[in-house]
């Protein structure tokens, strides 16, 4: 296997932008500089060059990349504005130079793991044309297509010089929008650390999926649940198979910002996304638009494509704490909608209560009001009595005012417990691997700069691609 002994030392450090793509190229020859014929003319500024990873010297850092992409199924692609029902798909030409160019695209920047969304699995030419042309260059793919017939899913490939996949799931919601994910267990073919001690582990799980578009406010309940069971099945396919914690990268399209439930949802279980890890922007309102990912067909621009990364060294709440404190923070965003304040939201969740309280038939009253119940989508009555157990908090079967305060309008996170410390301490002393973020990026470069290029023609989505170097780091507890 090649490997490139400059690269590693320019991945180490924090370097410049510019001065990484321009030694990017230097290592990799003019080749690197490649243009989009599909009338957008570039010289890959922006685009990583990895090769799929590289294994130098042992003294040098290894490193993997991933890239995720939203390459718009052409039966979604409109071609007229006018004519809305004017769609790629019917038209073979179209869809396979523009698809084509995509796949050439891919097999140019190698990365180790590729995860597209909205892949037309119902077309066998297109399917074939990806299969065969990544298979040739030594990929394992896999695709999964969403339920009831869509027409279009999900598709993963991991380059076998890199790893080998152990183990491969599929998780079907069986919900309304028909959602799907692929969770791939896959171990390193060339251990990161040569070492005959060495206990280290060199597995890592890959989740791809593509949410829910947010269609309306009342879909917010259910894009929540495609996280939570996507972080339930992972979480039971580990202590299925009695795994130490590993790192997990969760790859696609989130449809939805920084600014949503979802994000927030998985920021506190302890994930971060990569690319704003590479560019180190916050979760400030400040930091919130500064890159863009995808043009919806509303003409709107918005980030909504992640590789969210969890490192094993990561103490976690528990899952199910993360939920509640989703829920209700997406109760209290719904009350703020209907421009309720801090007392008259409590008076409205109170209802005709008699008392200063709000009983269960009330809190019901009141999720059904602001459509978090009632549809295919919302709320199930068991969730209901979930939420209504940890909002009652003495357990008396009314939530009076200082109930309603701590955990629906102003929860404030607990700090972790002398005893959840010791827990967190226990598998210290075993060794696994962690990811260390040392570069992402997004093409067209403009989309960096939270503008949309009215020439760029791939998708209406712009590819993700991270580079990561593994390091050595201790086990966190075990999943509660």
């Amino acid at each position: 296997m090649q490997s490139f002994p400059l690269l590693p030392h320019l991945l180490r450090f924090q370097i410049p932008r510019n001065l990484f793509l321009l030694c990017t190229i230097m290592v990799f020859g003019t080749n690197f500089m490649k243009s989009n014929s599909i009338g957008h003319e570039t010289n890959l500024k922006g685009w990583i060059s990895t090769r799929g990873g590289c294994y130098a010297s042992s003294t040098e850092d290894p490193y993997i990349s991933c890239t995720t992409f939203n390459i718009l199924a052409p039966i979604y692609k409109r071609l007229d504005k006018e004519n809305q029902s004017c769609r790629e798909s019917e038209y073979r030409n179209y869809w396979r130079s523009r698809n084509q160019n995509i796949l050439d695209r891919l097999l140019y920047e190698r990365s180790s793991i590729i995860c597209l969304q909205e892949f037309w699995v119902g077309n066998e030419e297109l399917v074939d044309m990806y299969e065969k042309g990544l298979s040739d260059a030594g990929y394992m793919n896999l695709k999964l297509a969403r339920t009831n017939n869509r027409g279009d899913g999900l598709f993963t490939a991991v380059h076998k010089d890199y790893f080998r996949v152990l183990n491969y799931r599929e998780l079907l919601f069986n919900d309304f929008g028909d959602r799907v994910a692929q969770l791939l267990h896959v171990e390193s073919v060339v251990p990161f650390w040569q070492s005959r001690n060495s206990s280290t582990q060199n597995q890592v799980l890959i989740v791809n999926t593509h949410l829910l578009f947010p269609h309306n406010s009342s879909l917010s309940i259910a894009r929540l649940q495609q996280v939570y069971k996507i972080l339930k099945y992972v979480e039971s396919y580990q202590r299925e198979y009695n795994l130490i914690p590993m790192p997990i990268l969760l790859c696609g399209d989130w449809n939805g910002s920084k600014r949503g439930h979802v994000y927030k949802f998985l920021r506190s279980q302890g994930f971060v996304s990569s690319y704003d890890t590479a560019h180190q922007y916050t979760d400030s309102d400040a930091d919130a638009h500064k890159w863009v990912s995808h043009r919806n067909h509303r003409g709107n621009i918005c980030g909504v494509d992640f590789i969210w990364l969890l490192n094993p060294n990561k103490s976690r709440k528990p899952l199910k704490t993360s939920w509640r404190e989703a829920v209700f923070g997406i109760i209290k965003y719904r009350l703020h909608e209907a421009s309720l304040a801090e007392n008259d939201a409590y008076a409205f969740l109170k209802a005709d209560s008699h008392g200063d309280y709000i009983t269960y038939s009330g809190f019901c009253q009141a999720l059904h009001q602001l459509s978090l119940t009632g549809l295919s989508y919302g709320l199930s009555a068991e969730e209901i009595k979930d939420l209504w157990i940890e909002v009652d908090i003495d357990g008396n079967g009314v939530v009076d005012y200082v109930e309603f305060q701590k955990r629906i309008w102003d929860p404030s996170l607990e700090d972790t417990s002398d005893e959840e410390r010791r827990d967190a301490r226990k598998d210290m002393d075993r060794l696994t691997i962690g990811f260390d973020v040392k570069n992402a990026v997004l093409f067209p470069p403009e989309v960096e700069k939270g503008m949309w290029p009215e020439n760029y023609s791939l998708s209406d989505h712009a590819p993700l691609t991270v580079v990561f170097s593994p390091r050595r780091m201790p086990c966190s507890h075990p999943i509660c």
